[in-house]
């Protein structure tokens, strides 16, 4: 087996981006560049005349991938994202979140204002850093929020990216304070409690270790 048929998929991809997805031709060249560093890096580390094996954190990765586009997703429906947001999902589902993370920087230099743009790059800068919440991630986030501050979704992935940093705490007084100022009938009220209280339940299980 040689090269050609890798070749040909980023072709592909690059083709569906530019025509079907109606990426900018601002975001071609961006788009073309993280192509060409996947052919790079295949053609470095590839081995193209074996069968595949995949691994374990590569599934992994791809599921969290998946997970988060859909969880912000229905936090931001029904309209649908950004051309930019769009075609980043596709690499966050399958889990290159760096490649992600770089797609979103170029689509905020135009549109800094995408509150949905500054969530997506926050969760993919804190998987890209394998679940750490990093001083880019927080300014993502916080940016998110100042574009969207009734939108759930920057406190409630936050939250997350505190708990998985070791700060169980931080993540329930901002959950606390999200359901606080949340209106009574707002649909996601009650899934949010609901994650409260299985964090208190973490947090009371920490404190009896």
């Amino acid at each position: 087996m040689s090269f050609l048929p890798v070749i040909l998929l980023a072709a592909a991809a690059f083709a569906l981006a530019a025509l079907m997805l109606r990426l900018p031709r601002a975001g071609w060249a961006l788009f073309g560049a993280a192509l060409l560093f996947g052919l790079a890096g295949y053609a470095l580390q590839g081995s193209p005349g074996y069968a595949g094996a995949p691994k374990a954190a590569a599934r992994e990765a791809r599921d969290v991938g998946v997970a988060l586009v859909d969880a912000r997703r229905e936090l931001y429906g029904p309209l649908p994202p950004s051309r930019f947001v769009t075609v980043s999902d596709a690499f966050a589902r399958r889990g290159q979140f760096s490649d992600a993370a770089g797609i979103l920087r170029k689509s905020l230099e135009e549109n800094p204002r995408d509150a949905e743009a500054w969530l997506a790059l926050a969760n993919a800068l804190v998987e890209n850093a394998e679940g750490q919440l990093t001083p880019a991630a927080t300014y993502a986030f916080s940016r998110a929020e100042q574009q969207a501050p009734a939108n759930p979704g920057p406190g409630f992935f936050l939250g997350i990216a505190l708990i998985n940093s070791g700060r169980p705490a931080e993540a329930r007084q901002l959950w606390s304070d999200m359901l606080a100022r949340a209106p009574a009938d707002a649909p996601w009220r009650e899934g949010l409690k609901e994650r409260l209280d299985r964090l208190d339940v973490l947090i009371a299980r920490m404190g009896t270790q």
